[in-house]
């Protein structure tokens, strides 16, 4: 009996309370007092450690070493060089032509990233892993517009690099930049993200160098090359220099986005140089008085002024006059997102261009090519 009144007043009642306690966190997963996936804008307190990326991450950077002639060290035509490189002893001479610098295994098969001006120059280059394995590389090929070069070593058991997504990195998440400064062996110095997007002025191939990750994450000589990897330990960009040659704990420097380093990596492999891809459009800007003109609220996209006969565009059905606000998911803002969406396609890709036409969104799909040589462009009525 008193069994029997137990499970009626407690245990029943108890048991209900249960199953819809557990039913709510099921619908209402912010409920929960910790969570993987914290609602956006809502601060969690982050790892008390990122020894987990950096043990992901670490055995994929290298040691790079380059033996450069003296007559290419970049002193070489101060008049003052040749009066110093007599008093110095050998050891001075030979650290005088080591280079130092970083690179990153992004393949299980050798493929190495660095920087081209780590290894400009240089008659020998080697690289040395993280497990204290050493050998030499080959030159694949190389960017200068990039500042990138494609290394190659034959070693067995190599660990490549995880890719991130540099796309997706936003001002504050943490960053870890991992290389060899000033040659003391492979370090790691933590940051975060400062900005994306950073324009430099440079203008690379298309102007595609109007892209740079910045962050805060001390950067000194010989870190060039190396990995700026995310809080999981995946490669967001390969870093390439600081903002301020004379101050190099500035505190201000920048790395390639991974994405873009990939691609010209991919490019300079199967083709022996970068090919960028082309959608065969002349565009500019959107002001706030051609926005007005063409009954938009915003000035985000690009408004087409000219289309390429016979290029990806009019083969889409593109037309003078649209407005460009989306390559594939990527909103384009200006033409420098435009580059930057540009900068990873390459030829034989399909992408989805959202538009505006006379008010009305649109969408089509298009095929990027390479750039052929002689094309008129078809421009509008009245240009």
């Amino acid at each position: 009996m008193l069994l029997q009144r137990f499970v009626q007043d407690w245990a029943i009642p108890a048991a209900i309370g249960l199953a819809v306690a557990a039913a709510l966190l099921l619908v209402f997963p912010h409920l929960r007092g910790t969570t993987n996936n914290p609602s956006p804008g809502i601060a969690t307190s982050g790892p008390a450690s990122y020894s987990s990326a950096v043990n992901l991450a670490g055995p994929a950077v290298v040691n790079v070493f380059s033996r450069i002639p003296l007559r290419n060290h970049p002193m070489a035509n101060h008049p003052l060089f040749p009066f110093y490189l007599n008093k110095m002893t050998p050891l001075q001479r030979e650290r005088l032509q080591q280079n130092l610098g970083s690179g990153v295994i992004v393949s299980e098969d050798g493929y190495l990233l660095t920087n081209l001006h780590v290894i400009s120059g240089a008659e020998q280059v080697s690289v040395v892993l993280a497990d204290g394995r050493e050998g030499q590389v080959k030159l694949v090929g190389a960017s200068a517009e990039f500042d990138l070069a494609v290394l190659k070593i034959d070693l067995p058991n190599l660990t490549a690099i995880e890719m991130g997504d540099p796309d997706r990195a936003q001002v504050g998440d943490v960053v870890l930049a991992i290389g060899n400064p000033w040659g003391v062996g492979q370090t790691v110095t933590q940051g975060i993200i400062s900005a994306t997007e950073r324009d430099l002025g440079n203008t690379g191939v298309g102007g595609y160098l109007q892209n740079f990750l910045q962050t805060d994450a001390a950067i000194n000589p010989g870190n060039s090359g190396g990995a700026l990897v995310d809080a999981r330990g995946k490669l967001l960009g390969i870093n390439t220099r600081v903002l301020d040659q004379t101050a190099p704990t500035s505190g201000i420097s920048f790395a390639i986005p991974a994405n873009i380093a990939l691609k010209v990596m991919q490019d300079i492999i199967e083709f022996g140089r970068v090919v960028p891809g082309w959608l065969g459009i002349e565009a500019q800007n959107l002001t706030p008085l051609l926005a007005r003109s063409f009954n938009l609220t915003s000035t985000n996209g690009v408004i087409v002024t000219a289309i390429y006969n016979q290029g990806p565009a009019q083969e889409a059905g593109l037309r003078p006059g649209d407005v460009i606000t989306h390559i594939n998911a990527t909103p384009i803002n200006d033409g420098k997102h435009g580059n930057a969406a540009m900068a990873t396609l390459r030829p034989g890709e399909v992408v989805t261009i959202t538009y505006i036409r006379e008010g009305e969104v649109l969408a089509t799909r298009a095929t990027i090519s390479e750039k052929p040589d002689g094309n008129t462009p078809q421009t509008p009525e009245g240009n």
